[in-house]
């Protein structure tokens, strides 16, 4: 209540100076809304490492826009796993043309595994032709603004998920709800978990992409928006026995697994939507308010790199001349031991912390002491809007903060950072913001050396591991960065 106390006192004060509360305090907050297909014409390696072939269901970008009289905050989400190179490209163009900051342009990802992954150079143009449609979307919906809009957010509960990494489950899901007169107009959700694929190698969006369809349908003139929130270690609840179907089904050919995945995306998409509507007829809170952003790069610490002699060891089985590959290359999990050789023989010092190397649309982690790669991958950089991790965004919409994280953010994390504050205030929290989705783990996954703790190598060519402190330090990064807005 602390926190909320300065925000109340304001507009008391403001309500007993005539004259004063509409120049401080909007009266009334514009909303707009837009929506277009995004779905690629030709075949592309997807997320999930194999080419596309052919299209299921188009996937799409969906642009919520909120203007408070002074400022405009753009929210965007898209049937993608992360926006990667039209990232910096969009937010160069935002910036350039609609006078907008890139702390006010939060770029949101459903994180879905069947659409193109633009971290492979084939993919590049795809992500190009990706920055210009979003940014045609953007004034699509500035263009669709409403008047007298009112913001609110409710939550409630989607039971049917699981976590790994010896982690409590967040089974909440959000909802910011734009409503004009009595009517919502937009709803914003998320859930913590990796989506259902209704498919093996054609383009969709999983069950979000069901969800958002059924919600639309129940609700005329809505535009409904997913967003993953922090499910980097969650996913959807599956039986041994629908695994054994997989397996067989498998077996018969991919038409038989397609036809079983999709009943089980169609299935979980319909329970996403069913607790969706529950939390629309429960409680919400008005946060209605002014909108105010900032951004700032965490500083994330690294651990020590293992011996030459150990690193020698683990690619005495690979090819001598395979260099530095690519997704999906096979030899793309050991590009991180050639990296860390390289340091070894460069002499290059080794990172200490995550800002001390910059991320390439291909996802190199480069030193910032690396001449010779910085120049090599120039191609691969972007100057204006560098990928450094890693980047939170804190918008303030009334008295409630909204947080989007870069990165693939386990659930532990983002549960700590609403716990912080939801005594006190409203809070909305996301992952999957921006560009790539390295991921973020918790102290007991870097102690297993699970999956999500060895991606800053295997998949990002980093030379050194997580250190243990990564979780702490992204929490209480985070919660820091929430209170330079709040107080």
């Amino acid at each position: 209540m602390k926190r909320l106390l300065p925000y109340l006192l304001l507009v008391i004060f403001l309500a007993l100076v005539p004259g004063t509360i509409y120049a401080a305090l909007p009266t009334n907050m514009k909303a707009g809304v837009a929506k277009a297909v995004i779905t690629n014409q030709e075949s592309l390696v997807m997320v999930n490492g194999r080419m596309s072939q052919g299209v299921k269901e188009d996937i799409y970008a969906r642009a919520l826009t909120l203007h408070d009289g002074n400022q405009r905050l753009i929210i965007l989400t898209y049937d993608l796993n992360c926006l990667d190179v039209a990232t910096p490209l969009l937010r160069q163009r935002v910036k350039k043309e609609l006078g907008i900051d890139q702390e006010y342009l939060l770029l949101l990802a459903t994180h879905n595994h069947s659409a193109p992954i633009q971290i492979n150079r084939n993919n590049f143009e795809y992500g190009y032709w990706l920055a210009e449609r979003l940014f045609d979307l953007i004034q699509e919906a500035i263009a669709n603004e409403q008047e007298d809009v009112r913001l609110e957010l409710g939550s409630g509960m989607g039971y049917f998920v699981f976590s790994v990494g010896n982690a409590p489950v967040d089974y909440e899901i959000q909802m910011l709800r734009v409503m004009k007169d009595d009517n919502p107009i937009a709803m914003l959700f998320s859930h913590g978990t990796h989506p259902v694929q209704a498919a093996y190698n054609r383009i969709e969006a999983g069950h979000p992409g069901y969800a958002m369809d059924e919600i639309e349908a129940s609700y005329p003139g809505v535009q409904a928006m997913y967003a993953d929130a922090s499910g980097g270690n969650q996913f959807v609840e599956r039986t041994p026995e629908f695994l054994a179907k997989v397996r067989i089904e498998q077996a018969k050919g991919i038409e038989y697994l397609d036809a079983l995945l999709e009943a089980k995306a169609r299935e979980t998409g319909h329970k996403l939507a069913e607790a969706v509507k529950e939390i629309n007829k429960g409680q919400f809170v008005d946060i209605t308010g002014p909108i105010s952003s900032s951004i700032r790069i965490l500083s994330l610490p690294l651990g020590d790199p293992i011996s030459k002699e150990e690193a020698l060891e683990l690619v005495k089985d690979v090819p001598e001349d395979v260099g530095f590959v690519e997704y999906p290359h096979e030899h793309r999990g050991t590009n991180w031991v050639r990296m860390l050789l390289r340091y070894y023989e460069h002499d290059i010092p080794f990172p200490k912390r995550t800002t001390e190397m910059v991320c390439t649309y291909d996802t190199y982690l480069i030193h910032e002491e690396d001449k010779e790669f910085l120049e090599k991958y120039v191609y691969s950089l972007n100057k204006l809007f560098p990928c450094i991790y890693n980047e939170v965004i804190v918008a303030k919409i009334g008295p409630m903060p909204l947080v989007a994280m870069q990165g693939e953010i386990v659930a532990p994390i983002g549960a700590r950072i609403k716990d912080a504050f939801r005594k006190d205030m409203p809070i909305m929290v996301f992952g999957y913001m921006g560009e790539h989705n390295l991921y973020i783990p918790t102290r007991e996954l870097v102690r297993l050396n699970a999956y999500q703790a060895k991606t800053l190598q295997i998949q990002y060519a980093s030379p050194v591991p997580w250190d243990p402190e990564v979780e702490d330090e992204m929490v209480n990064g985070v919660i820091e960065a929430v209170n330079a807005m709040v107080e």
